[in-house]
């Protein structure tokens, strides 16, 4: 999501560094609180979760 953010930034517009900022805090986020919403959505659509987040 990262990387995709940035080439839109770099090719379409620079305001999509907004959601490079949001996904980088939000993975800061997560390395440090060990909550990450993300897996929360992916749990409630029925993937099954990795050794990451239980």
């Amino acid at each position: 999501m990262t990387l995709v953010s940035a080439l839109l930034a770099a090719t379409v517009s620079p305001w999509w560094l907004l959601l490079t900022t949001f996904v980088g805090l939000n993975l800061a986020q997560s390395s440090i609180t060990g909550f990450c919403p993300a897996a929360v959505v992916l749990r409630r659509l029925g993937v099954s979760s990795g050794c990451a987040f239980r």
